[in-house]
């Protein structure tokens, strides 16, 4: 699946190579300024050295901006890569649908189709997107702050150590109960559509023998389903944020307290105090971001698989080695044919059809709903590829089934 998907990033490489780099910059700035903050209260504040104000004061403009100016990058590069891989898929699907003969529409169903070129490609783009940034920066974020931290004081920092530890199993539950949800979320989506789309295209129909309330009561029964997913999977994401305030909440307290008592002993500054407090939420929430972009990237495998499907779906007809272009003679002639649909019921649609029309003879075809008259017709115009003959004739029984 990884390998059909990556190979329609194409032309975007180059933007999908230089967001993570971006991102990485973005986060290398902002783990440095609380670190030149300590400084600054330490070396400038509490020694009362204006110049050292000034000069390492300049530095974290210097840094935010540079931090600024990556991260408006990142995000840049990260949309266009996102969008642009997005477009690559479309196009590439729609591209293959072209080529689908009838069999392999009837394999996926034109909802399913439709769906998997709108809301599926819609999950692969944002979860690409979430990949190249959030993925790369949140890592990147937590391991510079867990490094900081303990080049400041390794005692504290074990604070910071169980606290990842404790969130971390707590964000995991939470995950693996919403993202089951989340599984089961998407092929109700192909229902809605095909709801949508079989009430808009006959809609004739629907007011004739006045439907309306039966459609309604369809389309009613199929949003509930997905609601109800949605629901559940949102009521555990819900629990994301409290249980990440009770231990952000938890290391304050814990830093506050034990950091007062270094600070009174002397091995510990008042700047370095300040610095561990702002890395306690860049931890913190760079594990709460590690735990939404494993959500989204369990949302998109499944969509993922999707969109796999059709990309490396290949037709069931093609034209042979050195195919007929000119009809010499526009007879049609049936001998004893069975037929049943590849992907249907695996039931004969139609069973010993014996059919002969001279060229320019007009036969007409009659019959009632589901008699095969359709089928015969998609024989005809060879809508449909023959897959295997089987003649009985060398049995002596001159019968011949077309299986297609």
């Amino acid at each position: 699946m990884i390998k059909t998907l990556a190979k329609q990033i194409k032309e975007f490489k180059a933007a999908s190579i230089a967001t993570p780099l971006f991102m990485i910059l973005e986060v290398l700035m902002e783990m440095i300024i609380p670190f030149l903050m300590a400084s600054i209260i330490d070396k400038g504040v509490n020694a009362g050295d204006i110049q050292h104000i000034y000069k390492v004061g300049g530095i974290m403009v210097v840094a935010a901006a540079i931090g600024l100016f990556a991260g408006m990058m990142g995000g840049r590069y990260g949309a266009k890569a996102s969008a642009g891989f997005a477009r690559n898929l479309r196009e590439a699907m729609f591209n293959n649908i072209q080529t689908f003969s009838f069999a392999n529409i009837d394999k996926f169903s034109t909802a399913g189709l439709v769906t998997r070129m709108t809301t599926d490609v819609t999950n692969i783009q944002n979860a690409y997107q979430m990949i190249l940034r959030m993925f790369t920066r949140a890592p990147a974020s937590m391991i510079c702050a867990m490094v900081m931290a303990f080049t400041i004081n390794a005692r504290l920092a074990c604070i910071y150590l169980v606290a990842v530890i404790i969130l971390g199993i707590l964000l995991f539950l939470i995950m693996s109960h919403a993202t089951k949800y989340f599984q089961q979320a998407f092929p109700k989506y192909d229902d809605l559509n095909e709801s949508v789309q079989e009430n808009v295209s006959a809609i004739r129909v629907v007011k004739a023998f006045v439907r309306e309330e039966h459609e309604n009561s369809k389309f009613t029964q199929a949003a509930d389903r997905l609601y109800g997913l949605f629901v559940k999977a949102e009521s555990y994401l819900a629990l994301n944020n409290p249980v990440m305030m009770l231990v952000v909440y938890g290391c304050i307290l814990s830093i506050s307290w034990f950091g007062a008592h270094f600070v009174v002993a002397g091995s510990l500054t008042t700047g370095n105090l300040t610095s561990l407090f702002s890395y306690v939420m860049s931890v913190l929430m760079s594990l709460m971001m590690l735990s939404m972009i494993f959500v989204m990237i369990t949302m998109s495998a499944a969509s993922g698989r999707r969109i796999a499907e059709v990309l490396n779906e290949t037709p069931d007809m093609a034209n042979p080695a050195r195919p007929e272009k000119t009809v010499t003679d526009g007879s049609i002639d049936f001998n004893h044919v069975n037929f049943s649909y590849k992907h249907g019921s695996g039931e004969e649609t139609l069973q010993d059809i014996d059919l002969h029309i001279r060229s320019g003879e007009t036969i007409g075809v009659i019959g009632g709903t589901g008699s095969g008259k359709s089928s015969l017709v998609s024989l005809i115009s060879r809508l449909y590829k023959v897959l295997h003959v089987f003649c009985a004739a060398a049995e002596g029984s001159g019968h011949c089934e077309w299986l297609y």
